[in-house]
């Protein structure tokens, strides 16, 4: 089992590497080193404000595309190019496909956001004059954006198992921006009475909530980020991630194939 699994995830990821997903790293260093000079028209105070800003959320934003547009084709490319039926006739169980699509994607985009919050660290150093011990507090912002995409590969997994490439990708980034108002839709709840409270408060816990997993405010004010919400925050995500990956593969173990 862990030797099939292995396969099909690295499969996977070469499969994500030959699309030149990687690429965007490019684009990603580029976007910082061409905003480098605007950054030096701010005053000081504001200077590494902007240049944090700009890079997470860059890290962010590549990787939500990147898992949505990729995602969604996990399992139509492989329908569509007969592909899957040469996999499924092997030895190969229908959920060890979806977990090893699932892990592949999701090494991706690890190995995406390692590289650029390497090149993030370095626009750091040579734009703001070298780093400080606080500068490492930004790694747990980049940890809570990979939190985000464990949730997004299995949400994009999940709809790419029974629609269409495009409305998977329009579910998915619906439920991405719904997710980011997510302390909203809660507010909402506790606002709200009768049946309308009750169905804002089911929302509130079927939507993924990815305002808890937004700290990059706080990252670029040095503000620090308590251990009570890296744990909270890790154990939502891996249940949360595990939860839609189930029933990705429940859905996936029904659909008629032929």
């Amino acid at each position: 089992m862990t030797s099939r699994l292995s396969a099909i995830t690295w499969n996977t990821f070469r499969e994500a590497v030959r699309d030149r997903v990687l690429y965007n790293l490019v684009l990603f260093v580029l976007l910082l080193v061409a905003s480098a000079p605007l950054f030096s028209q701010i005053s000081i105070g504001l200077e590494k404000l902007m240049l944090v800003n700009v890079g997470l959320s860059s890290i962010s934003l590549f990787g939500v595309i990147i898992a949505i547009f990729v995602g969604i084709g996990l399992v139509s490319k492989e329908i569509e190019k007969k592909t899957l039926y040469t996999i499924l006739s092997r030895p190969v169980r229908r959920w060890e496909f979806i977990v090893g699509k699932y892990l592949g994607l999701l090494l991706t985009l690890v190995v995406n956001t390692a590289l650029m919050t390497v090149g993030f660290y370095l626009a750091l150093l040579i734009f703001i004059n070298g780093l400080k011990r606080a500068d490492a507090m930004l790694l747990v912002a980049v940890y809570f954006i990979v939190l985000q995409f464990m949730m997004m590969v299995a949400i994009t997994l999940l709809f790419s198992t029974f629609s269409t490439p495009i409305f998977s990708a329009i579910f998915a980034f619906a439920l991405y921006v719904i997710g980011t108002f997510g302390e909203d839709l809660k507010n909402f709840a506790a606002m709200s009475h009768g049946a309308t409270k009750w169905l804002a408060m089911g929302a509130s816990y079927i939507m993924p909530n990815f305002a808890s997993l937004n700290v990059i405010a706080q990252a670029a004010h040095e503000q620090n980020v308590g251990s009570g919400l890296i744990f909270s925050n890790t154990v939502y995500a891996l249940l949360y991630s595990l939860a839609v990956t189930v029933a990705a593969v429940m859905i996936f173990e029904r659909r008629n194939l032929k």
